[in-house]
């Protein structure tokens, strides 16, 4: 990950081993590092640090991770969570996504998966840190909300620019269905997932991806943008 001097993240996990292994390979990827053994150090070194982004750990004694991150987001409201868990159940993640997480990851992980998350959550949530982001033959501004395919502005209604700009900025990542209508149409959208596929249909037209080969389905599991 390019240009990534002066953006703080706060480590916070009871587990040595793991804050020593992500302090090292984020250090040396050039961010500015914190880390909290317990959830009572990781609010006050935030007060004090200003994180971009928090990556914890759901499972410690005392003030579990769950605690933190609602008392991070009633204190600091542009600061983005993602949450470590052993437990890939769907009650914890929307448990989690309802107050205030934005992503999770599931132990064990590797850090490359955990790099792209921070990559994407920073692009999503903190697109001036870039300026305009480039990402392989694509140009998003979110400021003029224009998004530019090699090298031709795309004709996008509102939503097709959101959705594009989540699979894009989360390239490499499979998204499910589910995923998809909760950071693109909103948790309170109460329409069917079929929506995501009609609106997939749209976009790969309009990027000429008739082998489905920028946007890949993954039968049963979502969908997944894989860059030249």
């Amino acid at each position: 990950m390019n240009n990534v001097k002066g953006i703080k993240i706060l480590l916070v996990d009871d587990e040595p081993h793991i804050l020593q292994f992500l302090e090292f390979g984020l250090t040396n990827e050039g961010f500015d590092i914190r880390s909290a053994s317990d959830g009572m150090s990781a609010i006050n070194i935030a007060a004090e640090f200003h994180p971009h982004i928090v990556v914890l750990d759901v499972m410690m004694p005392g003030m579990d991770g769950w605690e933190v991150c609602r008392l991070l987001k009633k204190n600091m409201s542009n600061i983005a969570i993602i949450m470590l868990t052993a437990k890939d159940e769907v009650d914890d993640r929307v448990k989690g996504l309802n107050i205030g997480a934005d992503d999770y990851v599931v132990k064990p992980f590797s850090f490359e998966e955990l790099l792209a998350r921070i990559g994407a959550r920073l692009r999503n949530q903190f697109p001036t840190l870039f300026g305009e982001v480039m990402l392989g033959p694509f140009r998003i501004d979110d400021r003029r909300k224009e998004i530019t395919y090699l090298e031709q502005v795309l004709e996008l209604s509102p939503t097709e620019y959101e959705l594009l700009k989540y699979l894009v900025i989360n390239q490499g990542i499979v998204l499910s269905k589910s995923t998809i209508l909760d950071q693109v149409w909103g948790y309170d959208f109460g329409g069917e997932e079929n929506i995501v596929e009609v609106y997939i249909r749209s976009l790969r037209e309009k990027l000429n991806d008739k082998e489905h080969r920028l946007i890949r389905t993954l039968r049963g599991a979502g969908y997944r943008v894989d860059l030249p």
